[in-house]
């Protein structure tokens, strides 16, 4: 592929960071999808639809302009409307990252903490990793009027001064973004984590207390 070695190199990294997810069982089947920025900001790579995160190849991925419009390779995935608004609303987003992670899911079934925060500050890493994560109301897999509401989302939580890093998809799952694929996959996996330590303890561990947070907000910086 005559390609430039920096966006060749991030085809190789989404590769490796879905194979990752799907191995430990963040994905399952033909389940998410990753996107990227390019590296020149032209556009976004995107996971073709229905493709198994774990089997990815880098000339495999969809190219797609800032317009959304696909330039090159399969057809790209059918979320692709809600990354180009995510990479819209919130500009420092590199990659965004889109799983059905079981106990996410499971929580969603069973009801969340609140709308506005789907799980408590039960964690420090959870705290400073991820933030406040809100529900996104149900609409079917794909559907372009999703993407007005979480970049409704996203603007709400900026106007705070606390910017968000995930929402939650009711019934769906958790889109993810920061600044690299392995970074994002990180904050997935913190959240996965934090929703599983919820449900373990039939959702009544108790939250870090506001001194508590304050502690982290003095010494890591956290954002909550």
């Amino acid at each position: 592929m005559n390609e430039d070695p920096d966006a060749q190199a991030l085809r190789e990294e989404i590769c490796r960071v879905g194979r990752s997810l799907f191995e430990r069982g963040y994905v399952h089947a033909t389940a998410g999808n990753i996107s990227a920025r390019l590296p020149d900001n032209s556009g976004y790579l995107i996971t073709p639809t229905d493709a198994c995160l774990g089997t990815l190849q880098p000339d495999s991925l969809a190219q797609v302009g800032l317009d959304g419009v696909q330039l090159s390779g399969p057809r790209a995935s059918k979320t692709l409307a809600l990354h180009c608004r995510i990479y819209e609303s919130d500009t420092r987003a590199r990659c965004i990252i889109h799983t059905h992670s079981t106990h996410l899911v499971a929580l969603t079934l069973q009801g969340v903490w609140r709308d506005e925060d789907i799980l408590p500050p039960l964690t420090p890493y959870y705290v400073m990793k991820v933030g406040h994560v809100p529900l996104i109301p149900y609409h079917r897999p794909g559907d372009p009027a999703v993407g007005a509401c979480v970049a409704a989302a996203i603007e709400a939580a900026n106007a705070t001064g606390k910017p968000l890093r995930a929402v939650m998809l009711d019934r769906l799952g958790p889109n993810v973004w920061h600044d690299s694929p392995a970074q994002a996959s990180a904050v997935l996996e913190e959240l996965e984590e934090t929703a599983r330590l919820w449900l373990l303890t039939r959702c009544s561990a108790q939250p870090l207390d506001e001194a508590q947070i304050e502690a982290l907000r003095a010494a890591f910086g956290a954002v909550w």
